[in-house]
């Protein structure tokens, strides 16, 4: 059986909103959109292409897709990225789309239906998608975090668990953090089990 991977960039106060461009994600007024490329360097590219190339499966929420299916297609053969994207299985959970236009897309009509993919592919990745990705933990469907933390405060904008929602959940370090010289972590954690409570730590 395969894994299911969610890869959010994520500020230090929750925030995934918007990333990449100012004009990418505008809802609830937010105004600080494209807070990704002044933390970039070289290593951390290799890092999120390093885990792009792993992927064999997207799958990503309506928002999200609409953005990728409006701009990877245009992007060409000499964009390593694109090139990736656009020849990899894609699906989209939506209710309301059921003729994608991205070459290669699937639409799925409820997160239900994800825990099938695990039987067809071994490395399905879920790129932002927070509300998808909410939907997939609660479902208990998510085995590994990647998360690339940026050293940013906001105090406003989507974050993955807004208003202390969200299913109670363990998970483990799966490998060594990586620290990038422009600011960002890179932190991967794996599904473990459910949260250990009940324990006074002064009799640990």
């Amino acid at each position: 059986m395969g894994i299911l991977s969610v890869d959010l960039f994520i500020t230090l106060d929750g925030v995934y909103q918007a990333p990449g461009g100012p004009d990418e994600d505008l809802e609830g007024g937010f105004k600080f959109g494209g807070w990704q490329a002044a933390y970039s360097d070289d290593e951390t590219g290799e890092a999120i292409v390093a885990g792009i190339n792993r992927m064999d499966a997207l799958l990503l929420g309506r928002k999200t897709y609409d953005i990728f299916a409006a701009f990877w297609p245009t992007r060409g053969d000499n964009d390593p990225i694109a090139v990736t994207f656009n020849a990899l299985p894609k699906f989209v959970v939506s209710r309301s789309l059921t003729d994608p236009s991205w070459e290669g897309t699937t639409a799925l009509s409820d997160v239900a239906e994800v825990a099938a993919l695990k039987d067809r592919f071994s490395d399905i990745h879920v790129i932002g998608s927070g509300d998808l990705a909410r939907s997939l933990l609660d479902a208990d469907l998510v085995d590994r975090m990647n998360l690339f933390l940026y050293p940013l405060i906001f105090g406003s904008g989507k974050r993955l668990f807004p208003d202390g929602t969200g299913v109670p959940a363990a998970f483990r370090v799966a490998q060594p953090p990586q620290a990038f010289p422009n600011g960002a972590i890179s932190l991967v954690y794996e599904r473990a089990g459910e949260p250990i409570t009940g324990i006074d730590i002064s009799q640990v």
